[in-house]
């Protein structure tokens, strides 16, 4: 299969069978000369609320952006606590940070990758002024939201849901992902399951008070124009970007089912080749964890398809995959409480165990829908071949 390349996401596949109705929609906002806001995004954000079922939907600029909103529209400040996993994109932590308030970081359920609710509960108990609870819905899979809602219910604090890897994603109970928390924050940054021509993101809450000023935050805290009764940001989704992402919006569910597909055929040829899923009870004869599938009710949409392997071949199966044409990434290969800019917070390596321990094993396969049978096995017969090669000895999860 030396011919076969298999990069880490091919959106020009993606692309292609859609082209023409892309460009189309984008000729009527180029006609009607309306950018920012405006018909297109309130089209869009309509389409999202009844597309998760949430009440409301607030379209803003970014994921990140869609965070710093949630946190600001429950004026969390300096002197604030809020808890959420130090094993997530650094917007996570970095937004808490950016409005003067104190991330506390909490390790992962090492099955997951979640945020572990149990150890959330015991940083709670510790906080002295918990302001809110932010767990990551992480790779595409959402945490157990009926724990995590009983808690925050329990602590008097908001549950702000950071779901940028998991719209479409479903808890244990059928429930969509940014439904049952207070508000739930989602990215259409290009990687994303359903991804963008550049930036975007959009806020969801079941709140009317809350999506009121979520939408007033957005445009400078403005309401009416020029008129400010709080301070908020410059966060607007742009019209190009609601009307592609309304197009694509039609597309999801099937490419929901083509990356569960895909990700179905990578654990079920890793296994035949001796690998475990994480949290199995024993492990394979060849070391290599496959994430585990949702439970029951719930769905994981693969955003991401993290392996593990021992992590003193980690980064060489990596080089070894590069050459053999195939893209893969770390997420993440510095957990946040270990990053240089958190130093102040006083953590060191050996706090968050599991955290660290999967920033150093974990790698990322492609698992885009457009992935072919050819692509997969390639990709399969790399990795095993390679483990087989240079870790001849079982790792546990």
């Amino acid at each position: 299969m030396a011919d076969i390349t298999v990069p880490l996401l091919d959106l020009k596949a993606q692309y292609g069978p859609m082209r023409d109705e892309i460009r189309a929609v984008m000729d009527e906002v180029c006609d009607a000369q309306w950018f920012v806001m405006g018909p297109k995004v309130q089209a869009f954000e309509q389409e999202v609320a009844a597309y998760t079922g949430a009440k409301h939907a607030i379209g803003c600029a970014s994921g990140t952006d869609a965070i710093l909103l949630a946190l600001m529209a429950y004026d969390i400040g300096p002197g604030d606590e809020v808890i959420c996993p130090s094993y997530t994109f650094f917007a996570t932590g970095g937004c808490v940070h950016r409005l003067g308030a104190k991330p506390v970081y909490v390790d992962i359920d090492p099955v997951t990758y979640n945020m572990d609710v149990n150890l959330v509960r015991e940083a709670a108990a510790k906080c002295k002024n918990l302001k809110a609870i932010m767990p990551v819905h992480l790779f595409g899979q959402c945490v157990d939201m009926t724990a995590y809602r009983t808690l925050a219910d329990k602590l008097g604090v908001p549950l702000i849901e950071d779901a940028a890897q998991a719209i479409g994603s479903r808890d244990e109970t059928g429930a969509m992902a940014g439904t049952r928390g207070d508000v739930g924050c989602f990215s259409f940054f290009p990687s994303k399951n359903l991804g963008g021509f550049g930036d975007g993101g959009i806020i969801t809450t079941n709140d009317d008070g809350l999506a009121a000023k979520l939408s007033i935050l957005r445009l400078h805290g403005g309401k009416p124009k020029y008129y400010h009764s709080i301070v908020g940001i410059n966060s607007r989704l742009d019209a190009l970007q609601a009307a592609i992402l309304s197009i694509k919006l039609r597309h999801l569910e099937a490419w929901h089912q083509g990356r569960a597909k895909n990700a179905a055929d990578y654990s079920d040829s890793f296994a035949q080749a001796g690998a475990a899923t994480t949290g199995a009870p024993d492990a394979g004869s060849l070391p290599i964890i496959t994430p585990a599938a949702a439970g029951s009710g719930a769905r994981h949409i693969y955003n991401q398809y993290v392996i593990r392997v021992p992590a003193d071949i980690r980064d060489g199966l990596r080089e070894h995959m590069k050459d053999a044409g195939i893209g893969t990434e770390i997420y993440y290969p510095v957990p946040l409480h270990l990053q240089e800019c958190f130093a102040y917070l006083g953590y060191s390596e050996g706090d968050l165990p599991v955290s660290e321990a999967a920033a150093k094993e974990s790698i990322a396969l492609p698992i885009y829908p457009e992935l072919t049978a050819e692509q997969k096995a390639h990709v399969v017969e790399t990795v095993v071949s390679y483990v087989r090669q240079h870790a001849p000895a079982a790792v546990g999860s």
